[in-house]
Protein backbone atom coordinates (compact mmCIF):
# COMPACT_ATOMS: atom_id res chain seq x y z
CA UNK A 1 0.00 0.00 0.00
CA UNK A 2 1.30 3.59 -1.46
CA UNK A 3 2.06 5.66 1.52
CA UNK A 4 -0.16 8.88 1.89
CA UNK A 5 2.07 12.14 1.30
CA UNK A 6 2.23 14.37 4.08
CA UNK A 7 0.41 18.31 4.16
CA UNK A 8 4.15 19.22 3.29
CA UNK A 9 5.10 16.95 0.95
CA UNK A 10 1.44 17.52 -1.21
CA UNK A 11 2.14 21.32 -0.70
CA UNK A 12 6.25 20.77 -2.35
CA UNK A 13 4.53 18.18 -5.02
CA UNK A 14 2.33 21.23 -6.02
CA UNK A 15 5.46 23.88 -6.53
CA UNK A 16 7.30 21.23 -8.39
CA UNK A 17 4.12 20.88 -11.31
CA UNK A 18 4.42 24.50 -11.87
CA UNK A 19 8.16 24.45 -11.63
CA UNK A 20 8.29 22.22 -14.56
CA UNK A 21 5.83 24.03 -16.47
CA UNK A 22 7.72 27.15 -16.37
CA UNK A 23 11.10 25.25 -16.37
CA UNK A 24 11.69 26.99 -12.59
CA UNK A 25 15.54 27.04 -12.20
CA UNK A 26 16.95 24.17 -10.26
CA UNK A 27 18.64 26.58 -7.73
CA UNK A 28 15.77 28.69 -7.28
CA UNK A 29 13.16 25.52 -6.97
CA UNK A 30 15.70 24.20 -4.52
CA UNK A 31 15.36 27.27 -2.18
CA UNK A 32 11.63 27.02 -2.50
CA UNK A 33 10.77 23.54 -1.35
CA UNK A 34 12.28 24.23 1.91
CA UNK A 35 11.42 26.76 4.46
CA UNK A 36 14.31 29.20 5.83
CA UNK A 37 13.74 29.09 9.32
CA UNK A 38 12.03 26.57 11.48
CA UNK A 39 11.91 27.54 15.07
CA UNK A 40 10.88 25.00 18.26
CA UNK A 41 10.28 26.01 21.17
CA UNK A 42 9.05 24.60 24.79
CA UNK A 43 6.60 27.03 26.56
CA UNK A 44 6.37 26.59 30.96
CA UNK A 45 2.57 27.50 31.53
CA UNK A 46 1.68 27.53 35.43
CA UNK A 47 -1.48 25.95 35.12
CA UNK A 48 -4.92 26.78 37.50
CA UNK A 49 -4.72 23.89 39.59
CA UNK A 50 -0.75 25.29 40.55
CA UNK A 51 0.81 22.39 38.24
CA UNK A 52 3.05 23.40 35.42
CA UNK A 53 2.59 22.63 31.70
CA UNK A 54 5.27 22.52 29.38
CA UNK A 55 3.53 23.19 25.40
CA UNK A 56 5.47 22.49 22.61
CA UNK A 57 5.52 25.15 20.00
CA UNK A 58 6.44 26.27 16.28
CA UNK A 59 7.23 28.81 13.81
CA UNK A 60 8.08 28.32 10.58
CA UNK A 61 9.61 31.16 8.42
CA UNK A 62 9.15 29.83 4.84
CA UNK A 63 10.53 33.01 2.38
CA UNK A 64 10.63 37.03 2.93
CA UNK A 65 11.80 37.73 -0.83
CA UNK A 66 8.58 39.78 -1.33
CA UNK A 67 8.14 41.27 2.08
CA UNK A 68 8.04 40.42 6.04
CA UNK A 69 6.69 36.57 6.79
CA UNK A 70 3.19 36.64 7.62
CA UNK A 71 1.28 33.54 9.02
CA UNK A 72 -0.92 32.84 11.53
CA UNK A 73 -1.11 31.03 14.86
CA UNK A 74 -2.79 27.68 15.26
CA UNK A 75 -3.76 26.22 19.09
CA UNK A 76 -4.67 22.91 17.92
CA UNK A 77 -4.25 19.50 19.75
CA UNK A 78 -3.09 17.45 17.05
CA UNK A 79 -0.70 20.23 15.71
CA UNK A 80 2.57 19.42 14.01
CA UNK A 81 5.43 20.68 12.48
CA UNK A 82 4.56 19.04 8.72
CA UNK A 83 1.36 20.79 8.84
CA UNK A 84 2.87 24.24 10.24
CA UNK A 85 5.62 23.98 7.18
CA UNK A 86 2.54 23.62 4.41
CA UNK A 87 1.18 26.21 5.81
CA UNK A 88 3.75 28.36 5.87
CA UNK A 89 4.92 28.10 2.48
CA UNK A 90 0.96 28.28 1.15
CA UNK A 91 1.32 31.48 2.77
CA UNK A 92 3.91 32.87 0.25
CA UNK A 93 1.85 31.69 -2.36
CA UNK A 94 -1.30 33.21 -1.18
CA UNK A 95 0.80 36.44 -0.89
CA UNK A 96 2.34 36.38 -4.08
CA UNK A 97 -1.07 35.58 -5.59
CA UNK A 98 -2.82 38.80 -4.64
CA UNK A 99 0.68 40.75 -4.90
CA UNK A 100 0.60 42.13 -1.42
CA UNK A 101 4.54 42.65 -0.10
CA UNK A 102 4.94 39.95 2.21
CA UNK A 103 6.32 35.93 2.72
CA UNK A 104 5.08 33.01 4.09
CA UNK A 105 4.78 31.94 7.87
CA UNK A 106 3.17 29.98 10.03
CA UNK A 107 2.90 29.04 14.04
CA UNK A 108 1.41 27.04 16.32
CA UNK A 109 1.22 25.13 19.51
CA UNK A 110 -0.19 21.46 20.31
CA UNK A 111 -2.80 22.43 23.10
CA UNK A 112 -6.11 21.91 23.31
CA UNK A 113 -7.53 25.50 24.30
CA UNK A 114 -11.16 24.08 24.84
CA UNK A 115 -9.90 21.93 27.95
CA UNK A 116 -7.84 25.30 29.04
CA UNK A 117 -9.45 28.41 30.77
CA UNK A 118 -8.74 32.16 30.26
CA UNK A 119 -6.13 32.53 32.36
CA UNK A 120 -4.00 29.32 30.99
CA UNK A 121 -4.52 30.50 27.50
CA UNK A 122 -3.27 33.48 28.54
CA UNK A 123 -0.49 32.77 29.74
CA UNK A 124 0.89 30.44 26.79
CA UNK A 125 -0.18 32.96 24.65
CA UNK A 126 2.37 35.72 26.64
CA UNK A 127 4.83 32.09 26.90
CA UNK A 128 4.91 31.89 23.16
CA UNK A 129 5.83 35.41 22.35
CA UNK A 130 8.27 34.87 24.86
CA UNK A 131 9.76 32.00 23.28
CA UNK A 132 10.06 33.66 19.61
CA UNK A 133 10.08 37.75 20.18
CA UNK A 134 13.28 38.13 18.64
CA UNK A 135 12.23 36.47 15.61
CA UNK A 136 9.28 38.52 14.75
CA UNK A 137 8.37 41.93 14.71
CA UNK A 138 6.26 44.30 11.97
CA UNK A 139 9.24 44.58 9.60
CA UNK A 140 10.59 40.77 10.35
CA UNK A 141 7.25 38.41 10.78
CA UNK A 142 3.55 39.34 11.63
CA UNK A 143 1.75 36.78 13.09
CA UNK A 144 -2.28 36.52 13.01
CA UNK A 145 -5.55 34.21 14.29
CA UNK A 146 -5.58 30.44 12.81
CA UNK A 147 -7.66 27.36 14.66
CA UNK A 148 -8.61 28.01 17.82
CA UNK A 149 -6.98 31.59 18.37
CA UNK A 150 -9.10 34.35 18.09
CA UNK A 151 -8.17 38.65 18.24
CA UNK A 152 -8.22 38.05 22.15
CA UNK A 153 -4.80 36.07 22.18
CA UNK A 154 -3.67 38.52 19.35
CA UNK A 155 -4.26 40.85 21.82
CA UNK A 156 -2.24 39.24 24.40
CA UNK A 157 0.56 38.26 22.30
CA UNK A 158 0.83 42.21 20.84
CA UNK A 159 0.69 43.37 24.43
CA UNK A 160 4.00 40.67 25.81
CA UNK A 161 5.65 41.91 22.77
CA UNK A 162 5.67 45.37 22.86
CA UNK A 163 6.62 44.74 26.27
CA UNK A 164 9.80 43.52 25.05
CA UNK A 165 10.32 46.49 23.06
CA UNK A 166 8.92 49.01 25.98
CA UNK A 167 6.03 50.72 23.99
CA UNK A 168 2.99 49.82 21.92
CA UNK A 169 3.94 47.92 18.40
CA UNK A 170 0.29 47.56 16.79
CA UNK A 171 1.98 46.14 13.66
CA UNK A 172 3.43 43.09 15.18
CA UNK A 173 0.56 40.73 14.70
CA UNK A 174 -2.68 41.27 13.20
CA UNK A 175 -6.46 39.82 14.18
CA UNK A 176 -6.40 42.04 16.86
CA UNK A 177 -9.25 43.79 18.70
CA UNK A 178 -10.75 46.80 16.91
CA UNK A 179 -10.23 49.30 19.76
CA UNK A 180 -5.94 48.12 19.81
CA UNK A 181 -5.54 48.16 16.52
CA UNK A 182 -7.47 45.89 14.26
CA UNK A 183 -9.20 46.60 11.21
CA UNK A 184 -12.89 46.72 10.38
CA UNK A 185 -13.66 44.16 7.80
CA UNK A 186 -11.03 41.62 9.00
CA UNK A 187 -13.69 39.22 10.86
CA UNK A 188 -15.14 37.80 7.33
CA UNK A 189 -12.51 38.50 5.25
CA UNK A 190 -11.82 34.93 4.19
CA UNK A 191 -14.87 34.42 3.86
CA UNK A 192 -15.83 37.64 2.41
CA UNK A 193 -12.78 37.35 -0.57
CA UNK A 194 -13.77 34.13 -1.69
CA UNK A 195 -17.53 35.12 -2.50
CA UNK A 196 -15.37 37.81 -4.81
CA UNK A 197 -13.66 35.52 -6.47
CA UNK A 198 -17.08 33.44 -7.00
CA UNK A 199 -18.50 36.03 -8.29
CA UNK A 200 -15.80 36.46 -11.06
CA UNK A 201 -16.00 32.69 -11.51
CA UNK A 202 -19.31 32.79 -12.27
CA UNK A 203 -18.93 35.65 -15.24
CA UNK A 204 -15.91 33.72 -16.65
CA UNK A 205 -18.63 30.36 -16.51
CA UNK A 206 -21.71 32.57 -17.40
CA UNK A 207 -23.09 30.97 -14.13
CA UNK A 208 -26.35 32.24 -12.88
CA UNK A 209 -24.47 32.65 -9.06
CA UNK A 210 -28.09 33.90 -7.47
CA UNK A 211 -29.84 30.63 -8.51
CA UNK A 212 -26.81 28.24 -7.28
CA UNK A 213 -27.44 26.06 -4.53
CA UNK A 214 -24.26 25.81 -2.27
CA UNK A 215 -23.07 22.78 -0.07
CA UNK A 216 -20.80 24.20 2.33
CA UNK A 217 -18.10 21.93 4.42
CA UNK A 218 -16.68 23.30 7.46
CA UNK A 219 -19.32 26.13 9.45
CA UNK A 220 -16.49 27.33 11.39
CA UNK A 221 -15.40 30.59 10.97
CA UNK A 222 -14.95 30.81 7.18
CA UNK A 223 -17.91 28.48 6.43
CA UNK A 224 -20.31 30.48 7.93
CA UNK A 225 -19.75 33.82 6.92
CA UNK A 226 -19.50 32.40 3.25
CA UNK A 227 -22.93 31.12 3.60
CA UNK A 228 -24.08 33.97 5.52
CA UNK A 229 -22.55 36.54 2.48
CA UNK A 230 -23.18 33.91 -0.49
CA UNK A 231 -27.43 33.67 0.44
CA UNK A 232 -27.36 38.08 1.54
CA UNK A 233 -25.37 39.39 -1.29
CA UNK A 234 -25.34 37.17 -4.06
CA UNK A 235 -28.61 35.58 -3.27
CA UNK A 236 -27.49 31.95 -3.73
CA UNK A 237 -29.50 28.63 -2.14
CA UNK A 238 -27.31 27.40 0.47
CA UNK A 239 -28.91 23.69 0.95
CA UNK A 240 -26.33 21.54 3.29
CA UNK A 241 -23.86 22.65 6.07
CA UNK A 242 -21.67 20.58 7.99
CA UNK A 243 -19.03 20.72 10.95
CA UNK A 244 -16.70 18.30 12.84
CA UNK A 245 -19.53 16.37 14.32
CA UNK A 246 -22.16 16.02 10.88
CA UNK A 247 -24.31 18.05 8.93
CA UNK A 248 -27.54 18.77 7.66
CA UNK A 249 -29.56 19.00 4.31
CA UNK A 250 -32.29 21.06 2.89
CA UNK A 251 -32.93 21.01 -0.50
CA UNK A 252 -35.43 23.81 -0.25
CA UNK A 253 -32.49 25.77 1.18
CA UNK A 254 -31.23 27.02 4.47
CA UNK A 255 -31.11 30.28 6.61
CA UNK A 256 -27.49 30.25 7.48
CA UNK A 257 -28.21 32.99 10.29
CA UNK A 258 -30.51 30.51 11.70
CA UNK A 259 -27.88 27.32 11.53
CA UNK A 260 -25.25 29.54 13.27
CA UNK A 261 -27.28 30.58 16.09
CA UNK A 262 -28.24 26.77 16.30
CA UNK A 263 -24.76 25.81 16.25
CA UNK A 264 -23.61 28.39 18.92
CA UNK A 265 -26.30 27.50 21.08
CA UNK A 266 -25.64 23.53 20.74
CA UNK A 267 -22.36 22.85 19.76
CA UNK A 268 -23.48 21.43 16.25
CA UNK A 269 -25.34 22.61 12.71
CA UNK A 270 -26.62 18.51 13.49
CA UNK A 271 -30.60 18.43 14.58
CA UNK A 272 -31.95 22.24 12.93
CA UNK A 273 -35.09 21.84 12.51
CA UNK A 274 -36.54 20.33 9.39
CA UNK A 275 -33.19 19.22 8.34
CA UNK A 276 -31.87 16.02 7.48
CA UNK A 277 -28.87 15.38 8.95
CA UNK A 278 -26.59 13.63 6.56
CA UNK A 279 -22.44 12.67 6.86
CA UNK A 280 -19.53 14.65 5.78
CA UNK A 281 -19.04 12.31 3.20
CA UNK A 282 -22.63 12.76 1.70
CA UNK A 283 -22.32 16.04 1.91
CA UNK A 284 -19.26 16.33 -0.61
CA UNK A 285 -20.97 14.04 -3.36
CA UNK A 286 -24.28 15.93 -3.04
CA UNK A 287 -25.78 17.95 -6.39
CA UNK A 288 -24.94 21.00 -6.12
CA UNK A 289 -23.74 24.10 -8.51
CA UNK A 290 -21.28 24.90 -5.51
CA UNK A 291 -18.98 23.09 -3.30
CA UNK A 292 -17.26 24.97 -0.32
CA UNK A 293 -14.86 23.25 1.77
CA UNK A 294 -14.46 25.15 4.48
CA UNK A 295 -12.83 22.55 6.98
CA UNK A 296 -10.10 20.46 7.41
CA UNK A 297 -7.34 19.26 4.94
CA UNK A 298 -7.35 16.79 2.26
CA UNK A 299 -11.04 16.38 2.33
CA UNK A 300 -11.14 15.51 -1.09
CA UNK A 301 -9.28 12.67 -2.50
CA UNK A 302 -9.12 10.69 -5.58
CA UNK A 303 -11.33 8.28 -4.00
CA UNK A 304 -14.32 10.62 -3.41
CA UNK A 305 -13.49 13.10 -6.44
CA UNK A 306 -14.99 11.37 -9.29
CA UNK A 307 -18.20 11.47 -6.72
CA UNK A 308 -18.33 15.24 -6.90
CA UNK A 309 -21.14 16.82 -9.35
CA UNK A 310 -20.67 20.54 -8.42
CA UNK A 311 -19.54 22.99 -10.85
CA UNK A 312 -17.47 24.98 -8.58
CA UNK A 313 -14.91 23.76 -6.02
CA UNK A 314 -14.32 27.08 -4.02
CA UNK A 315 -11.20 26.10 -1.30
CA UNK A 316 -12.26 28.19 1.61
CA UNK A 317 -10.23 25.80 3.53
CA UNK A 318 -5.97 25.44 3.51
CA UNK A 319 -5.02 22.07 1.88
CA UNK A 320 -8.99 20.20 0.69
CA UNK A 321 -7.61 18.82 -2.28
CA UNK A 322 -4.63 16.45 -2.94
CA UNK A 323 -3.07 16.53 -6.20
CA UNK A 324 -4.33 13.25 -7.86
CA UNK A 325 -8.01 14.79 -6.78
CA UNK A 326 -6.93 17.80 -8.61
CA UNK A 327 -6.45 15.94 -11.82
CA UNK A 328 -9.90 14.14 -11.66
CA UNK A 329 -11.90 16.90 -10.86
CA UNK A 330 -10.16 19.23 -13.68
CA UNK A 331 -10.83 16.29 -16.13
CA UNK A 332 -14.51 16.31 -14.95
CA UNK A 333 -14.64 19.80 -15.93
CA UNK A 334 -15.08 21.14 -12.29
CA UNK A 335 -14.01 24.39 -11.85
CA UNK A 336 -11.68 24.88 -8.72
CA UNK A 337 -10.61 28.13 -7.18
CA UNK A 338 -7.80 26.87 -5.33
CA UNK A 339 -7.17 27.75 -1.84
CA UNK A 340 -4.25 30.02 -2.54
CA UNK A 341 -6.45 32.12 -4.24
CA UNK A 342 -9.98 31.59 -2.84
CA UNK A 343 -9.06 31.83 0.71
CA UNK A 344 -6.32 34.69 0.66
CA UNK A 345 -8.67 37.71 1.30
CA UNK A 346 -7.72 36.89 4.70
CA UNK A 347 -3.93 37.76 4.53
CA UNK A 348 -5.56 40.76 2.27
CA UNK A 349 -6.73 42.39 5.22
CA UNK A 350 -4.47 41.30 7.51
CA UNK A 351 -2.25 43.16 5.20
CA UNK A 352 -4.47 46.35 5.73
CA UNK A 353 -4.55 45.66 9.41
CA UNK A 354 -0.65 45.84 9.33
CA UNK A 355 -0.96 48.92 6.70
CA UNK A 356 -2.96 50.63 8.74
CA UNK A 357 -1.21 49.97 12.24
CA UNK A 358 2.59 51.50 10.35
CA UNK A 359 0.62 54.32 9.37
CA UNK A 360 -1.62 55.15 12.43
CA UNK A 361 -4.10 55.97 9.73
CA UNK A 362 -7.67 53.59 10.27
CA UNK A 363 -10.08 52.96 7.18
CA UNK A 364 -13.63 52.44 7.35
CA UNK A 365 -15.03 48.84 6.58
CA UNK A 366 -16.76 50.03 2.94
CA UNK A 367 -13.07 51.10 2.27
CA UNK A 368 -11.42 48.10 3.50
CA UNK A 369 -14.20 46.28 1.37
CA UNK A 370 -13.48 47.81 -1.74
CA UNK A 371 -9.67 47.35 -1.58
CA UNK A 372 -10.19 43.72 -1.11
CA UNK A 373 -12.60 43.27 -3.81
CA UNK A 374 -10.17 45.03 -6.02
CA UNK A 375 -6.97 42.99 -4.68
CA UNK A 376 -9.26 39.51 -5.23
CA UNK A 377 -10.69 40.74 -8.20
CA UNK A 378 -7.28 41.25 -10.31
CA UNK A 379 -5.56 38.21 -8.51
CA UNK A 380 -8.19 35.89 -10.11
CA UNK A 381 -8.13 37.52 -13.22
CA UNK A 382 -4.61 36.83 -13.60
CA UNK A 383 -4.54 33.53 -12.34
CA UNK A 384 -7.34 32.51 -14.98
CA UNK A 385 -5.49 34.29 -17.86
CA UNK A 386 -2.11 32.21 -16.97
CA UNK A 387 -5.30 29.00 -16.80
CA UNK A 388 -6.23 29.68 -20.15
CA UNK A 389 -2.92 30.62 -21.53
CA UNK A 390 -1.13 27.53 -20.51
CA UNK A 391 -3.95 25.00 -20.50
CA UNK A 392 -3.63 24.12 -17.39
CA UNK A 393 -5.96 24.21 -14.28
CA UNK A 394 -6.40 27.05 -11.61
CA UNK A 395 -3.97 25.86 -8.89
CA UNK A 396 -1.43 24.96 -11.29
CA UNK A 397 -1.66 28.56 -12.74
CA UNK A 398 -2.23 30.25 -9.00
CA UNK A 399 1.35 28.77 -8.39
CA UNK A 400 2.79 29.92 -11.68
CA UNK A 401 1.99 33.01 -11.08
CA UNK A 402 3.10 33.27 -7.41
CA UNK A 403 6.01 31.21 -7.85
CA UNK A 404 7.20 33.45 -10.98
CA UNK A 405 6.75 36.84 -8.56
CA UNK A 406 8.58 35.14 -5.68
CA UNK A 407 11.40 34.18 -8.05
CA UNK A 408 11.67 37.37 -9.92
CA UNK A 409 12.39 38.75 -6.23
CA UNK A 410 14.92 36.28 -5.38
CA UNK A 411 17.05 37.01 -8.43
CA UNK A 412 16.60 40.88 -8.25
CA UNK A 413 18.10 40.57 -4.76
CA UNK A 414 20.81 38.02 -5.77
CA UNK A 415 19.80 35.03 -3.69
CA UNK A 416 20.69 33.28 -6.78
Amino acid sequence: MDKKPTLFEMAQAQLDEAASIINLEPSVHAILREPMKEFHVSIPVKMDDGQTKVFQGFRVQHNNARGPFKGGIRFHPEETIDVVKALAAWMTWKCAVVDIPLGGGKGGVICNPKEMSDGELERLSRGYIDAIWEFIGPDRDIPAPDVYTNPQIMGWMMDEYSKFKGCGIPGVITGKPLSIGGSPGRDDATARGGVYTLIEAAKHLDFDLPAATVAIQGYGNAGSYAAILLNDIAGAKIVAVSDSKSGIYNKQGLDPHKVLRHKMETGSVINFPQTENISDSELMELKVDILGPAGLETVITKENAPKIKAKIVAELANGPTTPEADEVLYQNGVFVIPDLLCNAGGVTVSYFEWIQNLNRLYWDEEEVHQRLSEKMTKAFQAVLAESLKRKVNMRAAAYIVAVVRVAEAMKLRGWV
